[in-house]
């Protein structure tokens, strides 16, 4: 049967190594004691609660180095974070707060910052990572981590890179830590269930924030506020919100599927948004294992967030609220509700935890497979064609983030992708 790939740890002594090899020196940090200071990109609502979440749940950490579209933004967020329960941690100067599109050049290079928090919209993720593998920098980096093909590559490398260099790296795939998922999984993968024969998922919400445009904006820093219903910041719902369902499928399966077959539209959408609002997808690990995947995000409809994985001995129930673990001749084997610590602090307390231990934790690798899966349906869906993994991993040339991009730079023109018509590429 299909297993989970482990977390890449890397040693203790790999990590001292690549440190003194490395281009850009690494702080060494003493079990349990050494500060550790803290830069984000992105102070968004996530953007604010990753920065609580990590500073509230660590001895020892403080926030040094905040930066996002503009000054504004980041003098707000500072004051904000500062009436918090971990006020006292914020200790942003002036002249660290950054405002524009290289904000996050100016964050990552500060030479007090030695963990950085990824939280813009998801399109710039990939090479927001990629400057701080680069810059020597530990990270911490929001769901998804890719919004196309192109994005995987870039995240699978600065992975590697970081592996070399000795850095940690957590994803926010909060679920991998939540303990009703863990236990679940766990079963499945010791064969409780028998070999993993399909099931379905489902995240299915109501609408989403939109946000109008304000007077004397041009195109493009309508699209950076207004992010979620454009493609190349977002990846659509399916890559933005539902990669919670899909790395849990994908962790539950012991790795991406085969192919993707789906279709999906848009009914609800404000007129200039281009993301669909709901989608379905076939996913398919050969030899007959086949997985039925449905999302939406339409106000006034029934909402579910559900995983079923059935296998040739059992099913298994794998849910945010608890999971429900069975035999096909009704033993029970699991049932738990969601309790223990908060999977939103574990995330930060493990990355802490492992940069101070030297047991470092990269991810890299294991949410860019889960983030590609989710655009593998995407792409199924807009094309109305059969999307192979081995096509959009190695072969597509899809890259929607430009390549460059400043504050003189054209908007991507939106459109709604028809399937049938729009191309794979």
């Amino acid at each position: 049967m299909p297993t989970r790939r482990d977390f890449v740890i890397a040693s203790a002594a790999t990590a001292a190594t690549a440190a003194a090899t490395s281009a850009i020196p690494l702080r060494a940090f003493v079990a349990g004691s050494d500060e550790i200071r803290v830069g984000v990109v992105g102070v968004g609502g996530r953007g604010k609660g990753a920065c609580v979440n990590c500073l509230s749940h660590s001895e020892g950490v403080r926030l040094v180095a905040i930066g996002d579209l503009t000054n504004e933004i980041a003098s707000n967020a500072r004051e904000q974070l500062q009436q918090t329960e971990v006020g006292a941690q914020v200790q942003v100067a002036d002249d660290a707060l950054f405002g524009g599109l290289d904000a996050y050049k100016k964050v990552i290079n500060h030479p007090d910052v030695d963990l950085v928090i990824l939280t813009t919209s998801p399109g710039f993720r990939p090479m927001h990572l990629a400057e701080a593998v680069r810059a020597g920098k530990h990270v911490f980096m929001e769901k998804p981590v890719c919004v196309d093909p192109a994005g995987y590559r870039s995240v699978v490398e600065s992975g590697e890179i970081a592996k070399q260099k000795g850095l940690a790296i957590v994803a926010g795939t909060m679920f991998r830590r939540q303990e009703s998922y863990m236990e679940a999984i766990r079963l499945i993968h010791e064969g409780a269930i028998g070999t993993p024969v399909g099931g379905s998922a489902r995240y299915c919400a109501n609408g989403i924030w939109y946000r109008a445009r304000k007077e004397g904006m041009t195109d493009l820093e309508y699209q950076l506020m207004n992010w979620y219903h454009f493609v190349w910041l977002s990846g659509d719902q399916v890559v933005e919100q539902a990669v919670h369902n899909i790395d849990a499928v994908v962790w539950a399966m012991g790795g991406p599927p085969r192919s993707a077959f789906g279709s999906g539209g848009q009914f609800t959408r404000p007129k200039d948004s281009e993301v669909y609002d709901s989608l379905s997808v076939d996913f398919s690990w050969g030899d007959g294992i086949e997985l039925s995947f449905k999302c939406r995000q339409i106000p006034g409809a029934k909402s579910t967030i559900s995983n079923t994985i059935v296998g040739t001995k059992g099913i298994a129930f794998v849910n945010p609220g608890g999971s429900r673990v069975a035999t096909h001749d009704g033993k029970v084997l699991l049932e738990i509700t969601h309790k223990g610590p908060y999977p939103y602090a574990l995330e930060h307390s493990h990355l802490i935890e492992s940069i101070r231990s030297g047991t470092l934790i990269n991810e890299a690798r294991q949410v860019a497979e889960s983030s590609l899966t989710a655009v593998m349906a995407r792409m199924a869906a807009y094309t109305g064609q059969q999307v192979d993994w081995d096509f959009v991993a190695n072969e597509s040339s899809l890259q929607l983030m430009p390549d460059t991009l400043d504050a003189t730079s054209p908007a991507p023109t939106p459109f709604v992708r028809i399937p049938g018509r729009h191309k794979l590429v």
